[in-house]
């Protein structure tokens, strides 16, 4: 045997795919589902994904527990996720999810099965530098690319991961299912935010808080008030639908204020920026950098990436300057920086 692995199984392909790889490659495989969204049928640990993610185990013939993270959960995630919308920032909460919760959470309950390693259905795949630090690599398909969501994982928890299907496109992930026999092969894929999965995160956060966004003014870039919005809740940056402004043309939202309780609207021209400021730094495949040194940046998850300039400009504080402008840069978005394909550090924009 190879050594003991926990691999997070979430009932879908991908994860279910990841355990099969493993058993075959020699390993002492557990699966375990994490219940993190109580009292729900879909998402994370909802009854369909446990009834799914067993199904998975008894066809492979490996043990399989349900474990329950929903106290890490709410407090990682849930609570993050409706802070930063209350204070007009747009959260990313699989970000959070994946560093305190998949990652460490699960790390911490799998060395009670004495396990070596854990593992997940996460395209990406994992690489020791020739600085000796652990990276995230870019998956083998850019389509499915799931690095930017784990910029925040630590050396430690990188030492102790394995990613199976980083290596493979999702197509073949299906082919190897369906060869195998695995019950959830042609399962489609989970889109939304498990714990809203509706979409509307509006009347989550005021069921969740109980609070009400008062309404305020929608204004341009000179301060001129265009007309009423309906709470700062209710927009994100780059948002161009449900404004019902009598503009006659597209308009973004530009900004939030929540100090005066103000919408900014601009035009498309003036969404696009060559900075971009992140605090809350966390270094990856790098430990340090040089002021000027060139990364490409990613601002969100469909981000294709553009080249950057970084430099230290305040405690906890890096400043990118993008060679060409980049469009919708979101306060509470991740900006996550690469090198040569691998994740090299990232923040949060400011």
């Amino acid at each position: 045997m190879k050594g003991k692995v926990v691999v997070g199984m979430s009932g879908g392909v991908d994860s279910s795919v990841a355990a099969y790889l493993l058993k075959e490659q020699g390993y002492d495989v557990i699966g375990v589902t994490m219940r993190m969204w109580n009292d729900k049928e879909e998402g994370c640990g909802g009854f369909s994904a446990v009834d799914d993610a067993k199904k998975v185990a008894e066809s492979l013939d490996i043990p399989y527990y349900v474990m329950d993270f929903s106290e890490a959960f709410k407090k990682h995630v849930m609570d993050y996720f409706a802070k930063e919308y209350l204070h007009a920032r747009t959260p990313n909460p699989c970000i959070v999810c994946n560093r305190y919760v998949k990652w460490e959470a699960l790390l911490e309950r799998s060395r009670e099965f004495g396990a070596d390693y854990i593992a997940t259905g996460h395209y990406a795949r994992i690489k020791r530098l020739e600085n000796d630090r652990f990276a995230i690599y870019n998956s083998a398909t850019a389509a499915k690319d799931q690095t930017y969501a784990l910029y925040m994982l630590t050396q430690d928890q990188l030492a102790r991961t394995i990613m199976p299907v980083g290596a493979y496109e999702k197509s073949k992930i299906r082919e190897i299912a369906e060869k195998a026999g695995i019950p959830v092969a042609h399962k489609s894929d989970s889109q939304e935010i498990c714990f809203v999965p509706d979409n509307d995160y509006v009347s989550f956060i005021k069921r969740y808080t109980g609070v009400q966004m008062p309404k305020g003014n929608f204004v341009d870039t000179d301060g001129n008030v265009l007309g009423q919005h309906q709470g700062l809740l209710n927009y994100t940056i780059g948002q161009r639908r449900g404004l019902n402004l009598p503009m006659g043309h597209r308009v973004f939202v530009k900004a939030l204020r929540p100090d005066t309780n103000e919408v900014v609207i601009a035009e498309n021209e003036d969404m696009f920026t060559s900075e971009v400021k992140c605090t809350s730094i966390s270094f990856m495949g790098t430990a340090d950098f040089n002021d000027g040194d060139e990364f490409v940046g990613k601002i969100r998850y469909g981000h294709k990436g553009t080249l950057c300039r970084i430099y230290k400009t305040g405690d906890d504080e890096i400043t990118a300057r993008f060679l060409e402008p980049v469009r919708a840069a979101t306060p509470g978005q991740a900006l996550v920086l690469y090198k040569d394909d691998y994740v090299a550090l990232g923040g949060t924009i400011k």
